[in-house]
């Protein structure tokens, strides 16, 4: 097995191949393109692993080699640099930490997300960029009324209508402010243009229409066990079937859906009456103490 490390750049990538005895086979510096890729796999021996840090240019680097090697794996960038931490540091000498922790299996490495969800993920990652510009331009336009002292309505402002009359009715309005009063609400209305494709698109999207059926069905009803009615935990969460419909004493659900073993609290109760309380092995119930009402089964 040949072990390779890759120290990956804008506009080159150096490489250092290893075998399982640590010597230095192959090490250099190639092209970041598909090309110099695809020539320099050709210069490689079988069979390979590949590792690299994770940057923003990984994703399509790591979809072009995984068909090419046993494994491609992705490192975390701070985790690596605490492990293979040194005092000379230049791609050569990255290349090869990236390689010798490939090889002794000391790579940190991070998840890669499918193709596919990488993406999705890019699309929401531009929408979110879509609608913070336009936020931004919301509240330059309400900055510039406010720095001239133009009075307006807050909650009508961002109307296309309510911002037509205030343009074209308000003497308030200096001349200074309109050209960039006009700018800033085109930009707006191609933000949510823009908005309303990428919504589109994503509600098209068959990988995500099956994602969102899965998320809304309902929870499945199993038999019923001994012909008697399931008990439902409290909190929202997925009803509990048992044998016969009883539910364990052990488990209680709380306010916020979590089953907890049966323990009665003493910070509430009376000094006198806490030294008396005392828990039963198995979490039942407490002396000279009722359940709680919301404990299942009861």
């Amino acid at each position: 097995m040949y072990y390779i490390g890759l120290d990956v750049h804008k506009k080159a990538i150096s490489y250092c191949v290893k075998d399982a005895a640590g010597r230095v086979c192959q090490e250099g510096k190639i092209g970041s393109t598909r090309h110099d890729l695809d020539a320099w796999l050709k210069t490689l021996s079988q069979p390979r692993m590949i590792a690299m840090e994770a940057t923003i240019f990984t994703g399509w680097i790591y979809d072009h080699l995984l068909p090419h090697a046993e494994k491609v794996k992705v490192a975390h960038p701070l985790m690596l640099r605490a492990i293979a931490a040194a005092k000379q540091k230049n791609d050569t000498i990255d290349a090869r930490k990236i390689a010798d922790c490939l090889r002794c299996d000391l790579l940190p490495e991070c998840h890669m997300a499918s193709t596919e969800i990488r993406d999705r993920r890019r699309t929401l990652r531009y929408r979110n960029l879509v609608l913070r510009q336009a936020v931004q331009m919301k509240n330059r336009v309400s900055g510039l009324l406010m720095e001239t002292g133009v009075s307006y309505n807050k909650l009508r402002l961002h109307r296309m209508g309510y911002f037509a009359e205030l343009m074209s009715t308000n003497e308030e309005v200096s001349e200074s402010i309109r050209p960039l009063l006009r700018l800033c609400r085109e930009h707006i209305d191609r933000s949510i243009r823009m908005n309303t494709v990428l919504l589109t698109s994503l509600e098209r999207d068959p990988l995500l229409a099956d994602a969102r059926a899965t998320a809304r069905s309902p929870w499945p009803m199993p038999m019923v066990l001994g012909g008697k009615a399931p008990k439902l935990t409290l909190g929202g969460k997925a009803p509990r079937f048992y044998l016969g419909g009883k539910a364990p004493n052990s488990l209680i659900s709380n306010n916020h859906g979590n089953h907890r073993p049966y323990t009665c609290s003493t910070r509430k109760l009376h000094p006198r009456k806490a030294a008396k309380t005392r828990l039963v092995a198995g979490g039942t119930r407490a002396k000279n103490r009722r359940a709680p009402k919301n404990a299942i089964g009861h």
